[in-house]
C-alpha cells in the first residue's frame, strides 16, 4: 500500500514520523519521548491515540514492526519506518508550512524540530514563514481590544475594556518575546 503524500499529515501523524526517523520505538517509547521532550513541543498525547496512529501507519505501508523481548515488562512492538514512511516524512518536512494565527502553536514547533531535522534549508525555511507571519500579525490594526457594546447590566465597559487591554499587552509582549527568539533562532542557522 502506498501513502499518498499529498495529504497533509495529522499532528500525531508526523510526530509519530519524526520520531521514529531518528530511532525504532515502541508506542511506549513514543509516549515516554512525548513526556521528556513533548513537553518543548507543547503537544502530548496518551497511549491510546499514539497506538490508533502506529496501527493506521503500518496498514498505509508507512511502518513495519518486529516484537522485542524486555525482560522488565511486557514483549514490545518496536517500530522502523519504510521507505514510504520515510517518503511520507520527508514530502511532510519539505511540504509549505502555513503558520496558526494563534502564535507559539505546537504545529509551528512540531514542523520546526521534527521537520527541521532533516536540513539546514527545511529548518530556516519554517522559521522565516513563522518570522514574517509573525511580523505582519503584530502591526495588524484588527489585532486591537474589542469594546464591549450594549453589555448586560453585570459588565462595566470601562472594566471590560482594561480586562481586554491587558490580555493582549500581555499577548503584544509574548509575541514580541517569540518574535525575538524566531529572529535569534535564524541567525543562528544562518551563520
Amino acid at each position: 500500500m502506498h501513502i499518498d503524500t499529498t495529504i497533509p499529515l495529522t499532528s500525531t501523524e508526523a510526530i509519530v514520523l519524526g520520531v521514529l526517523a531518528r530511532r525504532p520505538a515502541s508506542g511506549y517509547d513514543l509516549r515516554a519521548w512525548l513526556d521528556k521532550h513533548g513537553v518543548f513541543l507543547g503537544y502530548r498525547a496518551s497511549l491510546s491515540p499514539i497506538y490508533r496512529t502506529l496501527a493506521k501507519l503500518q496498514r498505509q505501508g508507512c511502518l513495519q514492526h518486529h516484537v522485542e523481548d524486555r525482560p522488565a515488562g511486557p514483549d514490545a512492538k518496536v517500530y522502523r519506518l519504510t521507505e514510504t514512511g520515510r517518503q511520507a516524512v520527508l514530502a511532510w518536512a519539505r511540504s509549505p508550512f502555513t503558520p496558526s494565527p494563534r502564535p507559539m502553536d505546537p504545529d509551528f514547533t512540531i514542523r520546526f524540530v521534527l521537520g527541521g531535522q532533516f536540513g539546514k534549508d527545511i529548518a530556516i525555511g519554517v522559521l522565516r514563514t513563522e518570522l514574517e507571519y509573525r511580523l505582519k500579525q503584530k502591526t495588524d490594526p484588527d489585532m486591537r481590544p474589542d469594546p464591549a457594546t450594549d453589555p448586560i447590566p453585570e459588565l462595566d465597559p470601562d472594566w471590560c475594556a482594561d480586562v481586554q487591554t491587558l490580555a493582549h499587552e500581555r499577548g503584544y509582549a509574548s509575541t514580541a518575546a517569540y518574535i525575538a527568539w524566531l529572529e535569534l533562532a535564524l541567525a543562528r542557522l544562518e551563520k
